[in-house]
C-alpha cells in the first residue's frame, strides 16, 4: 500500500473528468488516497467552484467507493500549486486539455510547466481516451536517470494491472552518441524484474518509433529529458512530441523526480 496520494488536477472540463477516472483507478490499485485539486486565480474564484469540486468527488466515489477521497479548492497558478502538491504525491494526473490551456491546444503551458518541474511522475490523459484499453505498457529507454525511473514506474504499473511490457531504445540516425547496447538494455530491464518484457532496439527518431510501437499501449512511460537533452532544457523534444500525439495516457518522469 502506498502512503502517498494520487493527485489529480480538476477544472470541470471533459479532460479533467477523464483524468479523474484514470486517477481513481490508479489510486485504488496503489491503495492510496485520491486528492482532487481545483486551482483558480486569487480573487477570481468561479461561482461554481464548490460544485465543480463536489461533482468530481462524487464522480470518483461512484467509480471507486472504497477510496479515501479529498477534494479541495486552492488559489494560485495551476502549475505552481500542482508542482507543490507533487512533492508529497505518488503521481500527479492531468488531462491534456483543461487547467487553463487555450482552446485547441492539446497540451498547454500548465502541463509543460508541471512535467518540467514536478517531484513525482506526471500522467497526462487525453480527453478522447474513450473505453479502449491497451494490452501493454511501452517504456522509452535511453540510459538516463529519468529512463531508469521510467523502467521502475512502467514495470510496476504493468505488474499491478497485468499488462505486457515493451521497452524501446531508439537510436537517432547519424550519431553514435548515447547508444544503448543490447546487453545494457537487457541488464537494465532484468535488474528491475522485467524478465518477460519485449526489448526493442531500433534506429531512427525516438518519438516516431515510440508512437508507432504504442498502438496497443495502455500507458507510455518516458523521461522528461533524456541524455541527449540540452542543458537547461527541462522537457525534451521526444517527450513533447509523444505528449502531443499519443493515443493513450503518457507518464513522464521529470528530472526533479530523480533528484536531477
Amino acid at each position: 500500500m502506498s502512503h502517498q496520494p494520487v493527485v489529480v488536477g480538476i477544472d470541470g472540463s471533459p479532460a479533467a473528468d477523464v483524468a479523474v477516472k484514470w486517477a481513481a483507478a490508479e489510486a485504488a490499485s496503489l491503495g492510496s488516497e485520491l486528492h482532487l485539486l481545483y486551482v483558480v486565480a486569487p480573487g477570481h474564484p468561479p461561482a461554481d467552484a464548490g460544485h465543480i469540486v463536489n461533482r468530481a468527488v462524487e464522480q470518483a466515489r461512484q467509480l471507486q467507493p472504497d477510496l479515501v477521497i479529498d477534494g479541495r479548492l486552492d488559489l494560485g497558478a495551476p502549475s505552481t500549486v500542482l508542482v507543490k502538491a507533487s512533492a508529497e504525491a505518488a503521481t500527479v494526473v492531468i488531462g491534456s486539455r483543461g487547467l487553463g490551456t487555450m482552446v485547441g491546444a492539446l497540451f498547454g503551458s500548465t502541463g509543460l510547466d508541471l512535467v518540467a518541474n514536478a517531484r513525482c511522475p506526471v500522467v497526462v490523459v487525453r480527453p478522447d481516451l474513450g473505453s479502449l484499453a491497451g494490452t501493454r505498457v511501452l517504456i522509452g529507454y535511453d540510459g538516463s536517470p529519468a529512463a531508469d525511473t521510467a523502467l521502475d514506474v512502467g514495470l510496476d504499473y504493468a505488474h499491478r494491472h497485468d499488462l505486457d511490457v515493451r521497452v524501446v531504445a531508439a537510436q537517432p540516425a547519424g550519431t553514435g552518441l548515447h547508444h544503448i547496447t543490447e546487453d545494457e538494455l537487457r541488464t537494465a530491464v532484468h535488474e528491475r524484474g522485467g524478465h518477460g518484457a519485449e526489448l526493442v532496439q531500433i534506429t531512427g527518431h525516438p518519438a516516431e518509433h515510440i508512437l508507432r510501437l504504442a498502438s496497443d499501449a495502455a500507458l507510455i512511460v518516458l523521461g522528461a529529458r533524456g541524455r541527449g537533452g540540452f542543458t537547461g532544457m527541462l522537457i525534451g523534444s521526444v517527450s513533447q512530441t509523444v505528449l502531443h500525439h499519443a493515443d493513450c495516457p503518457v507518464a513522464v518522469i521529470p528530472a526533479a523526480a530523480t533528484g536531477g
